[in-house]
């Protein structure tokens, strides 16, 4: 929980961030200082327009020179200084000084913090609208060990003042949450944004760290981020930790399937492991540089009202973590947004990884009524010039025949567009696959895991059978003997 603070001041629901910045300035015990570059003092100047701020501020400084923020925090190995561990430099510097410089017997009750941000802003031609790494580095008791709240932003406003103020806003946001919220992550997360449109500035990264957030786990985090509309997609790498798309996608072979996994399933495994496989024999791809990416959606994740079972998330991401796989959560209902998301990291060869029963609603000209150019449009789109689709076949209950690209049956007006495509080579039928695994049908398995009928156990890759039963995940029900 917060600690009791001296000085502090009552304020209504949602201050502005004038209001949170008298408050911290008015607390006798929070004392820290601020070190911004890229985009002026922004976070500072509101502490300081606030008053009071001088038994709050031991420093604010901008060390933008280049050569002059080397000889303080050290040269970078990759050169760059809109970077994570640049950030996290000068958050331990700073509140090093602070401890250094400060004789603390003399004010015995306060803590510190330090505040940082490295940021690049528009640029002139404006086709770069910029980025940044915000942090805040801080104890919540005199002497206590340092926790930190990192998260990394995008601009999306045209103008540079205007992206100085918003980023001013956000870093008195953090401040003021951190000392304040830090009982409810969640809370203090939704808190960024207050006096902020979502559509100004994009938080698409956040980790929070140290003994008061020992409870927090990370990857729930950035499903908030998409859940409020923060940002439109998060990543997390198997050990939990969470991931830049930016750092993550740049410059590579993408390959990604889409899917509930709930839970991940044999065919799930068999779909990866033939695309993989489809995907290295392209003659631009590059093995050494693959990413494949478990992607589920919102909708993936929801009961169908919107509402999300965080613990259900979090068994189908650690079962999936077991088995190696990189986890992308998304707001993409459609694929052609996640193929234009993709693009704008990585100009390399994409795909996807789709079941030929999802390939039929791909061509459904209902799901594009939203676009003005309506289903032309959305393929535009999605089949940019290094898109392919990785077609896996079905087999419905009632069929006989296994459908793939080359037999597929479309609405007339669909069919000539599907041609048009697969003539352009765009998509790969995979071969070698196992029959059996067709008959894979996932409510079916869930309704056996909670009925405890053992056929499921076959459907499932036995180190996950053994993680469902020993942890009871998806309502699962051993049957007595």
């Amino acid at each position: 929980m917060p600690v009791s603070l001296k000085g502090d001041i009552e304020l209504k629901s949602a201050p502005t961030p004038m209001q949170k910045a008298l408050k911290i300035n008015l607390n006798q015990n929070i004392y820290g200082s601020f070190s911004e570059i890229g985009a002026g003092q922004e976070t500072a100047r509101n502490f300081f327009r606030a008053g009071a701020s001088s038994g709050t501020i031991a420093k604010a400084m901008s060390a933008y020179s280049k050569e002059f923020s080397d000889a303080i925090y050290g040269r970078e190995s990759d050169g760059r200084y809109v970077t994570k561990n640049r950030l996290q430099k000068m958050l331990v510097h700073e509140t090093t000084l602070l401890e250094e410089r400060i004789d603390h017997q003399e004010f015995p009750d306060r803590f510190y913090f330090s505040y940082a941000n490295t940021v690049a802003t528009i640029d002139f031609a404006k086709k770069f609208k910029g980025h940044g790494w915000i942090g805040i580095r801080f104890q919540l008791g005199p002497y206590e060990a340092y926790n930190e709240i990192i998260l990394h932003i995008r601009f999306h406003e045209n103008d540079v003042k205007h992206q100085q103020e918003t980023l001013g806003k956000m870093g008195v946001n953090l401040i003021y949450g951190a000392f304040y919220y830090n009982d409810n992550p969640k809370d203090l997360l939704v808190s960024l944004y207050d006096y902020i449109d979502k559509d100004k500035i994009e938080i698409d990264m956040i980790n929070f760290s140290g003994p008061r957030f020992a409870f927090v786990d990370n990857r729930l985090m950035s499903l908030l981020l998409v859940k409020n509309g923060f940002t439109d997609a998060v990543m997390f790498g198997p050990d939990g930790f969470n991931l830049l798309p930016a750092d993550e996608l740049y410059k590579k072979n993408i390959l990604a399937l889409r899917g509930s996994f709930r839970p991940v399933t044999q065919l799930a495994l068999d779909m990866l492991e033939k695309g993989l496989s489809a995907f290295k024999k392209e003659k631009d791809v590059n093995p050494d540089k693959i990413d494949l990416i478990i992607e589920m959606t919102l909708d993936n994740l929801s009961n169908g009202e919107n509402d999300i079972n965080e613990k259900d998330f979090l068994d189908r991401v650690n079962l999936l973590s077991s088995l190696n796989q990189m986890v992308m959560v998304s707001n993409f209902k459609e694929y052609y947004r996640l193929s234009e998301y993709f693009s704008r990291f990585s100009k390399e060869r994409m795909g996807l990884i789709i079941g030929a029963n999802h390939l039929i609603k791909l061509f459904d000209k209902n799901y594009y009524k939203h676009l003005s150019g309506g289903v032309l449009e959305a393929m535009g789109k999605l089949f940019n010039k290094k898109m392919k689709l990785y077609i896996y076949p079905y087999k419905g209950r009632q069929e006989n025949k296994v459908i793939c690209s080359r037999n597929i049956k479309l609405d007339d007006e669909m069919q000539d567009l599907f041609e048009y495509f697969k003539h352009q080579g765009k998509f790969v039928d995979l071969v070698n696959y196992d029959e059996a695994l067709l008959k894979t049908y996932n409510r079916e398995l869930i309704d056996q895991i909670q009925k405890g009928i053992p056929d499921w156990e076959n459907l499932v890759p036995e180190e996950i059978a053994n993680q469902i039963k020993s942890h009871k995940l998806f309502g699962y029900k051993r049957i007595k003997n």
